[in-house]
């Protein structure tokens, strides 16, 4: 029996995999290029799913937004994409809000309101310096940012200066790339103002020991240079699967639960064994995170070579879980403001140092805020250290992938307020192949994070929760919902090089970890636009 013979095989169908995969088959229609994803979905880290009797919501258990004024590569995709797409069809963008004043903060055992931090700071329960009172989180750390590299605040600066200017700069004569951030951040701000910046803004991994240089115009970006999120009304994950449509509709091919076991390098050829089954590629790309890459290595000798590129970057855990609801109770939970009008809560999110950390009031598809009727929440946004909370709650993070399974197994699923499944909506109307039970959370973490939001929102009854969903993406193969540069190293030199890292072997590798826009799509693209440039 013959081998199979591919001319370029892409391992991973996230974006980097199905955008590369596109490229290549456009400019080379006649090589046969294969895209082989492991799970059973295009679209990596992106996920969308219907929740359950409620049509006019998509969940994301993945990415959910993009930072429309600076990530220009994901922006422009979306536009091109558009210009091939039919009206009914087209990727559509809606504002997509994060912190409204009148929104939760529970902090150290006190309610207040995100408007507190500026306009009431003698409420703020952290023993803050004169200068540091009376800011948010972001605000605080911008300015440290601004003492450590002064100038690099300004708005007129682009991304690609401020990253020129972290990767020349120094801090007491120590280049920023061998500080990490925690220690720089302590040098100029006291340590109750990290940790208040720390538990009021939402995250555990964004403000630790990662790589200085990189760290900072990452953060800018993000939280510090008035950024603009917009989310996406049929789901984040419409953007991969519509690059695969036009993939596989000019000759490409993608194989879904094709996971990729060993491969080697013959001097002419890669040898592949997917499933079992033996293949031959003259040209091996790898679209694929860090914690991938390192459950390769053992069985694939030209990896161990780039062990040090590889081990560059650390995957920091995060997790997603979406509870569905009779009606949005959360809107009880506002405010009378001074005029006497009453604010409810009902859009962007509420932070607390509780392990629960994030909660958003999910918007219509829109992005209109849900009024009445079966409404949703992410109940909780978690990542970094703080997730260990919940290890005696939800499943170990290896055991599925190494079962060979798609899905992570729930011994003691929730199943909804009367024990009964609801029936979730399907997802073929946007291309979706995903369905959220797929997707079941554990029956003790819902009912533990039930009693912290009810904690949080300062009420004694909240309705019973009707359905949900979580997604773990510290689970193999991912090892982590996003990754960053390690301390020491100079980020700018492994991106170009990692891309095709062995000189005189067609192995290529791309994707989110090696890239300038960490934990964004835009890196994604980022690192597949880069390696193309040897291909194409």
């Amino acid at each position: 029996m013959t081998t199979e013979h591919i001319d370029i095989a892409i391992v991973g169908g996230g974006v980097s995999g199905v955008y590369s995969a596109w490229k290549l088959k456009t400019k080379y229609p006649d090589k046969k290029i294969v895209v082989f994803e492991g799970s059973d979905h295009i679209g990596g880290r992106l996920l969308s799913v219907k929740p359950p009797e409620i049509p006019n919501m998509v969940a994301e258990l993945g990415g959910m937004r993009i930072l429309e004024n600076n990530q220009k590569l994901i922006v422009n995709l979306i536009a091109e994409l558009n210009a091939k797409l039919p009206k009914d069809n087209q990727i559509e963008l809606y504002d997509f809000p994060v912190d409204q004043p009148q929104n939760i903060a529970y902090l150290r055992g006190e309610h207040l309101r995100l408007s507190d931090f500026t306009t009431n700071p003698d409420k703020v329960p952290y023993h803050l310096s004169f200068l540091e009172r009376g800011n948010s989180s972001g605000t605080i750390v911008v300015n440290a940012i601004e003492q450590i590299v002064p100038g690099i605040t300004d708005p007129s600066l682009t991304e690609d200066d401020r990253l020129r200017m972290t990767q020349t700069a120094t801090f007491e004569g120590i280049p920023l790339h061998k500080l990490g951030f925690w220690n720089l951040l302590y040098r100029v701000i006291s340590g109750e103002a990290y940790q208040f910046s720390m538990d009021s803004g939402g995250y555990n991994s964004t403000l630790v020991n990662w790589n200085a240089a990189d760290a900072i115009p990452w953060y800018l970006s993000d939280f510090g240079i008035t950024p603009q999120y917009k989310g996406f009304k049929k789901g984040f994950q419409q953007v991969p699967i519509t690059v695969a449509n036009f993939f596989e509709s000019i000759g490409g091919e993608i194989r879904l639960n094709a996971k990729l076991e060993s491969f080697d390098w013959n001097g002419s050829n890669f040898d592949l064994q997917i499933d079992g089954e033996s293949l031959t590629a003259g040209q091996l790309i790898l679209a694929m995170p860090r914690r991938s890459l390192d459950l390769l290595a053992p069985t694939c000798p030209k990896l161990q070579e780039i062990q040090s590129l590889i081990g560059s970057v650390t995957p920091r855990p995060l997790f997603k879980v979406f509870t569905t609801y009779s009606s949005p109770w959360w809107r009880v939970a506002g405010y009378t403001d001074a005029s006497g009008k009453y604010i409810p809560l009902q859009s962007g999110r509420t932070v607390t140092d509780l392990p629960v950390r994030q909660t958003y009031y999910w918007p219509n598809s829109d992005g209109s805020p849900a009024t009445s009727g079966n409404s949703m929440l992410l109940a909780s946004y978690d990542d970094g250290s703080n997730i260990g909370f919940w290890d005696g709650l939800r499943p170990q993070r290896k055991k599925t992938w190494s079962r060979g399974l798609a899905h992570t197994q729930i011994e003691d699923p929730f199943v909804g307020e009367e024990g009964v499944e609801l029936k979730a909506e399907a997802n073929e109307s946007d291309g979706l192949n995903q369905n959220w039970h797929q997707y079941k959370a554990p029956r003790r973490m819902i009912e533990e994070m039930s009693r912290q939001l009810r904690q949080i929102h300062d009420l004694d009854f909240t309705p019973c929760v009707r359905s949900a969903a979580f997604r773990d993406w510290g689970e193999d193969p991912f090892g982590g919902g996003w990754n960053s540069w390690n301390i020491g190293v100079k980020s700018w030199e492994v991106r170009d090089k990692i891309v095709h890292p062995i000189d005189d072997c067609p192995l290529f590798i791309c994707g989110e970890a090696y890239s300038d826009a960490q934990g964004w799509v835009e890196g994604a693209l980022q690192t597949a636009d880069i390696m193309l440039k040897h291909l194409l």
